[in-house]
């Protein structure tokens, strides 16, 4: 079951007496949640009928206790239970001296209660009898990290439901500075489209206004200057790069550029290169594939690995791996020899 079937049923009123929401990507968790927390009980019934409590102050038996309850001149009641990973749920089996209270519930849960477990950035473990039971006579859902390939079509559909369009540029280079954290992703789309009419096209020049991201110097113009073995515009860059460090940490530029020179060896692989094949083997935009191709003939199959090892290598440098050397001077060092 999807986030939005999720969503769906309970804007339709169609609750579950147990809910465990799980994974590494707290993006859904907190959509899911937020929604129960602020809809599933009008306003006055809430003070009455709802009880949020949080895994590193809470216990099982309090949780439990919570969930007993009726409602007080409702239908439902809501217990959450957020940062669930930090709670101690005790032994996840009955012996024959005495009965596991959670697992005992979670097998007859009270219909009136809606319970709500948000276990963030990690998987519950599927092996035992309490997630079986939640999963038997309630709800799971597992919120799992989206690939970075994925993370532009993400954006797409997420701003068409807002009511935007978004240019392909804009939602490359928001991919390519954001990650792949949907939270922070969503939040500054949020920021951004307080700033944009609806039913317009977000751009580049949005971007650059409202988010921070200079129109010409970026990761993702860094990368097209490399294809091109643009030497000039590459320093330029690097150069604001190291007078912004705050906006262009040097741990998202190694990683970007492994992403991107991953992609370009992906390129050297892929026998079939008709862009549609191109860029169902690469995860990228078809618009793109010409990039890439102009980048495939600059570096050879060779040199794209070497490429590959020492980003890794400067990454590490960047730690302080065996140097000493500042952001500025490692990323024109390894510039040189990109491109060199």
């Amino acid at each position: 079951m999807t986030a939005t079937d999720i969503l769906k049923d309970l804007k339709n009123r169609k609750f579950k007496p147990v809910y465990l929401l799980h994974g590494e990507e707290p993006y859904y968790i907190d959509l899911i949640s937020n929604y129960i927390e602020h809809n599933a009980l009008p306003a006055a019934e809430r003070g009455f009928n709802q009880t949020v409590l949080y895994g590193k102050d809470t216990d099982i038996m309090t949780v439990l206790n919570a969930a007993k309850r009726y409602p007080m001149m409702a239908d439902h009641q809501v217990v959450l239970v957020k940062e669930a990973q930090e709670m101690k749920w005790g032994k996840d089996d009955d012996d024959k001296k005495h009965i596991n209270p959670i697992l005992a519930y979670l097998e007859n849960p009270l219909p009136s209660t809606i319970l709500v477990f948000c276990h963030k950035y990690g998987k519950f473990d599927k092996r035992k009898k309490t997630y079986k039971a939640i999963d038997k006579n309630g709800l799971v859902f597992e919120s799992t990290s989206l690939y970075d390939n994925k993370i532009p079509g993400w954006i797409e559909a997420f701003v068409q439901e807002k009511g935007y369009r978004a240019s392909q540029q804009a939602t490359a280079l928001l991919a390519d500075y954001l990650g792949n954290d949907l939270s922070k992703i969503a939040n500054e789309l949020e920021k951004l489209m307080l700033n944009v009419p609806q039913g317009e096209e977000i751009t580049l020049k949005h971007i650059q206004h409202n988010i921070g991201i200079s129109k010409e110097y970026n990761v993702f113009e860094l990368q097209a200057a490399l294809g091109k073995k643009d030497v000039l515009k590459t320093n330029q860059i690097i150069n604001y790069f190291e007078a912004n460090p705050k906006a262009n940490p040097i741990v998202l530029l190694f990683g970007n550029l492994n992403n991107y020179f991953s992609k370009v060896l992906v390129y050297h692989y892929v026998k079939d290169k008709t862009p549609q094949n191109l860029a169902k083997e690469m995860g990228v935009n078809p618009y793109f594939i010409k990039d890439y191709e102009q980048a495939a003939r600059n570096y050879n199959f060779a040199k794209t690995m070497q490429i590959i090892g020492l980003l890794r290598e400067y990454d590490l440098k960047s730690k302080g791996v065996e140097s000493n050397l500042p952001p500025g001077e490692l990323m024109r060092e390894l510039m040189f020899k990109i491109l060199h």
